[in-house]
């Protein structure tokens, strides 16, 4: 029987966008290594960007593939992958992401069996490519990469799909909505089993796009959940904190470019009744620390850098960490924590959850995204506050 209505037109939508990423694949590549030159790719792995493999598929049993798109989705996805990994011991697991800063991240903290690869990007010969080599069984998708040629591909392949902690924008709710792609959307999302959105109003936006009702399942925001991971060398984090011991510090974390003189104006302003106040900065994008560095130096600012293992000297007055995987444990240093991607339109702001878990009293700006669900939960109970870039005057009172 002949599909008719939105779906029928969704796959009429779908064929325009499976011609135009095969006939794009050359421009597609090329933007690779451009991200390749500029290191936003790996410098060895980028053929499995192409869906070739680097690694060897289990030769039997059953394969559950969990796709993340960054380092915050793959956190989350850490302890279904453990609760998995626990519950059946014979299903082999596969992990990938798209980021190098999630590779260095990830690498070190999921379990042994896991098996890490980079994400195929979402071509036809790509994606048949990555699909036809693992094989897998069930398809696990963090949050919001819902890209067309992996999820039909799958659908036709009979492989299970779930979309975990499933999240749409305002801006990509709105975009999905559109004439020209909600029936692409209403397409997509009924090849979904199990849809499990991080907030009701999440669950609403997947509704109106044509999800089933039978696939959605409320389950919450999978960041609220703490994965208990123990540092290998904690040597360099307990050298610090004994070296903040006798010092006010408060942090900045996940600062995105120009957030970072909002931030120096706070301390500007509190070193002034508090002289050996040290702020610690932790910006979003490690890579930008040298030069965030030397805008601050040209400021009149002692800057230590923790990737050159800077100790802080008498006079120190901002810490940069330009280093991965670490700031959970920064969390635990410092009373007060300032969480950025907040201060700019344009920006979605990050997980508030984990600093809040680390004993901070928690602070963000107004652009909060689709963290806004956990901004207002956290009011509920006083522990967090959202400010605009003026309010930051009260922080005299420090």
């Amino acid at each position: 029987m002949a599909m008719t209505g939105p779906m029928a037109k969704g796959e009429i939508v779908y064929k325009i966008y499976r011609a135009l990423t095969y006939g794009l694949s050359p421009l597609l590549h090329l933007h690779l290594h451009w991200r390749k030159l500029r290191g936003l790719e790996h410098p060895i792995r980028g053929r499995e960007r192409l869906g070739r493999p680097s690694l060897r598929r289990p030769s039997s049993g059953p394969l559950l593939w969990f796709h993340a798109v960054s380092l915050g989705e793959g956190m989350a996805a850490i302890p279904v992958i453990k609760f998995c990994s626990q519950r059946r011991p014979d299903v082999h697991i596969l992990m990938t992401t798209t980021t190098v800063s999630a590779f260095e991240v990830l690498k070190d903290r999921l379990p042994a069996n896991v098996i890490y690869q980079f994400a195929p990007i979402d071509t036809p010969a790509a994606m048949d490519a990555f699909l036809g080599y693992w094989k897998p069984n069930w398809i696990v998708i963090m949050e919001s990469e819902l890209w067309p040629n992996l999820i039909i591909g799958a659908s036709k392949c009979g492989i299970g799909l779930a979309l975990l902690n499933a999240r749409l924008s305002a801006k990509s709710f709105r975009h999905w909505s559109r004439p020209v792609l909600f029936p692409l959307m209403s397409l997509l999302l009924p090849k979904f089993s199990l849809i499990a959105p991080l907030s009701s109003v999440q669950a609403i936006h997947f509704q109106l796009l044509q999800a089933p009702p039978f696939s959605i399942k409320f389950s919450g925001d999978l960041k609220y959940v703490v994965d208990e991971y123990e540092q290998k060398d904690t040597r360099h984090i307990e050298y610090l904190q004994k070296q903040l011991s006798q010092k006010q510090v408060w942090m900045a974390a996940s600062i995105h470019r120009g957030e970072e003189e909002i931030i120096l104006g706070v301390h500007n302003v509190l070193v002034q009744t508090h002289p050996d106040i040290v702020t610690i900065i932790v910006p979003r994008h490690p890579q930008h620390g040298q030069e965030i560095a030397e805008e601050l130096q040209k400021g009149g600012q002692n800057v230590a850098l923790r990737s050159q293992h800077k100790e802080l000297i008498p006079g120190t007055s901002i810490y940069l960490v330009d280093t991965l995987g670490e700031l959970r444990q920064l969390y635990k240093l410092t009373p007060i924590a300032v969480i950025g991607g907040s201060f700019f339109p344009g920006l979605a702001g990050h997980n508030i959850s984990e600093a809040a878990a680390a004993g901070c009293a928690v602070l963000t700006g107004h652009h909060v995204g689709h963290f806004s669900h956990m901004v207002r939960e956290m009011q509920q109970y006083n522990s967090l506050s959202v400010i605009q870039k003026r309010a930051f005057k009260f922080w005299t009172s420090f």
